[in-house]
């Protein structure tokens, strides 16, 4: 399984994630990003630094697959839907 690294980037900041993690594909990536995302908002807040965050996920050869605003998980996904990206 390809191995995804979920780093977040606060304007000139960067915070990697040195360890990753294995998963199946870039939507079960962006689904763990989602949930990363909300957790890290109902722990710290939804401060406005906070919300101009991004995930940035990448593979194993540091290509960038998604890139995910913290303020995006704020909005509501339709009920059924399958939209995911």
């Amino acid at each position: 399984m390809p191995r995804y690294f979920f780093n977040t980037r606060i304007g000139d900041s960067f915070v990697p994630d040195a360890d990753g993690v294995e998963l199946r594909d870039p939507d079960q990536a962006w689904n763990v990003a989602r949930v990363t995302i909300l957790e890290l908002l109902k722990e710290e807040g939804q401060t406005q630094n906070l919300l101009n965050a991004v995930l940035e996920v990448t593979d194993a050869d540091d290509q960038i697959v998604l890139e995910f605003p913290f303020s995006e998980v704020l909005i509501e996904l339709p009920a059924g839907s399958s939209l995911k990206h």
